[in-house]
């Protein structure tokens, strides 16, 4: 059993053998289709990414400074860059899953041009934030990390300016997630 729990790979495998067995057996009573998929696929990756995020600002960027320096390199070394790696793409699976739902469900025009009525504005707003979000993700947050990890070279003063932006954009991400999180779940577009 500790054979199974250590790898990873092998328990999402059967996490997700488990959920097309759930998926299949409940088809009668609920509709497993593109739309179905997309919308537990974008589920998922939404939680890996806001989950993450929220990881980064209530946990890791406030602990950092009671960290001795001498141990500070692990969490730069091994643990900041394996969080960025799936914090980045988890933000970009649930964008595009996101426009999937959308597209699949007949809305995304209207909503991303706020030309449809209620819920689907609501959506639209909420598609807009995470959009917002997904491109500080991208364009300001890793291409800062990169530099104030030592991915990417950089000087003393590029890193000491690129951890205040990082931090900013970190924070409006925060932020967003909450109306964002709001809009998401309030449209409720079937």
């Amino acid at each position: 059993m500790a054979k199974f729990f250590g790898n990873l790979n092998l328990v999402l495998l059967v996490g997700l053998l488990i959920t097309i067995g759930v998926m299949v057996g409940f088809k009668p009573a609920v509709a497993f289709d593109v739309n179905s998929l997309f919308r537990w696929l974008h589920v998922f990756f939404g939680i890996l990414w806001i989950g993450l995020l929220y990881y980064l600002n209530f946990v890791q960027v406030p602990t950092m400074p009671a960290i001795p320096a001498e141990q500070k390199g692990a969490i730069s070394g091994h643990i900041a860059p394996k969080v960025l790696f799936y914090f980045r793409w988890g933000a970009a699976f649930t964008v595009l899953t996101g426009l999937v739902v959308a597209y699949v469900g007949g809305y995304v025009h209207q909503a991303l041009a706020f030309q449809g009525e209620g819920a689907v504005n609501l959506i639209g707003l909420g598609m807009w934030m995470a959009l917002i979000m997904a491109f500080n993700v991208w364009f300001i947050i890793w291409p800062a990390q990169k530099k104030i990890l030592g991915i990417v070279e950089a000087s003393d003063e590029a890193k000491a300016k690129a951890a205040p932006v990082a931090l900013a954009a970190s924070r409006t991400n925060t932020l967003l997630s909450l109306p964002m999180l709001y809009c998401m779940v309030s449209a409720n577009l079937g």
